[in-house]
């Protein structure tokens, strides 16, 4: 198991600095999400920064783009990186594609299913593995040209990663991409009742085995050594786990621990601006089962005995933002990564 960082959108000066600070601590990776700014140019700087650790999209947004477009920002990452990049790719929700991107939307899982199709059937036409002639219900790629092809590299194509929640997108994963970004908005149960028994069923269906998709676990993790730092932290996973549960789309979490009702109530409050009222509808029994409490000396052992034999990779959700309020706190996550790296190889 492996321990990452993961950060959003900054400035590409900026990202090249962070970068540097993520491999120097540690970290086996570092994913990037896309919000504002592009995962790809930001992967860009960070790949220009680093030399070992991995560096992924987590996530890019993939229908305002079409595959060809994204396995070719994916193809220049992995050379640029020599064979580091990890290609990770989420739907994003309905408002924020139609209105936000002006892209379409419909049949969202079959739509993303198609795409990881296509740009594997791209990646083999770069390499002149085939000619490109993909034939999709949403896309349709018949033409390259030897002068716009970037042809081979010297490494391996990208790995492609789609975010998961929902038993069906967790079966299409299953079937055709190499691993998955589970949701922040996780629990054991949910994972151990739900997504993986959806992979491994998807995976059968492809003649595949379930070691072949890398399962990885963003992980909100309350630390401190006096209840003073944790209620920082505490508060601030409260809220951010309470904005992810407003998507009812995510309802079915809430509903296998018998909390009926709760992504509505959350949807209605976060539409109302009601922030104290979505912290207290997301209670401490709540918080308890999707997030993790430690203290520091405690937090690699607890990571690790948390997420062992269940995630390949985790990323720590808050450490780059612990340590840009506090830049005191980098070597403490710093320790917490090499502890973890420390139980790999043990």
């Amino acid at each position: 198991m492996k321990l990452d960082a993961m950060s959003g959108g900054l400035p590409i000066r900026a990202m090249h600095t962070l970068a540097r600070e993520v491999e120097d601590a540690g970290f086996a990776g570092l994913w990037i999400t896309e919000s504002g700014r592009t995962a790809y140019g930001a992967c860009t700087a960070a790949a220009l920064a680093t030399e070992r650790v991995d560096l992924g999209t987590g996530i890019a947004v993939a229908f305002p783009r079409s595959p060809m477009v994204t396995a070719q920002a994916a193809w220049e990452l992995q050379e640029a990186t020599g064979g580091r990049f990890v290609l990770g790719l989420g739907t994003q929700v309905k408002g924020h594609i139609e209105r936000r991107y002006g892209a379409a939307f419909e049949h969202p899982g079959p739509r993303m299913r198609e795409y990881v199709l296509a740009v594997k059937a791209i990646f083999r036409a770069f390499r002149g593995e085939e000619k490109l002639d993909f034939q999709g219900d949403f896309y349709k790629l018949t033409l390259l040209p030897a002068m716009w092809s970037p042809g081979p590299i010297d490494a391996p194509d990208p790995p492609v990663y789609l975010a998961g929640v929902n038993p069906w997108m967790c079966r299409a994963i299953g079937e055709v991409a190499d691993g998955i970004h589970v949701h922040p908005l996780h629990s054991l149960r949910y994972l151990d009742e739900v997504v993986r028994p959806n992979i491994e069923a998807g995976a059968r269906t492809a003649g595949r085995d379930l070691g072949e998709i890398a399962i990885v676990c963003p992980l909100l993790a309350i630390v401190g050594d006096t209840e003073e730092e944790r209620a920082t932290w505490r508060d601030r996973a409260r809220l951010q786990l309470a904005f992810y549960g407003s998507t009812r789309t995510y309802s079915r979490i809430f509903e296998l621990h018998g909390w009926e009702g709760t992504s509505e109530t959350l949807h209605e409050q976060q539409a109302a601006g009601d922030i104290p009222g979505m912290a207290k509808t997301f209670t401490d029994e709540m918080l308890e089962v999707f997030s993790l409490t430690s203290t520091w000396d405690g937090l690699a052992d607890a990571i690790v005995d948390r997420y062992r034999g269940v995630a390949d990779r985790v990323i720590s959700y808050f450490a780059t933002t612990a340590w840009n309020d506090n830049p005191g706190s980098r070597e403490r996550w710093a320790e917490v990564a090499r502890a973890v790296a420390a139980h790999a190889v043990a």
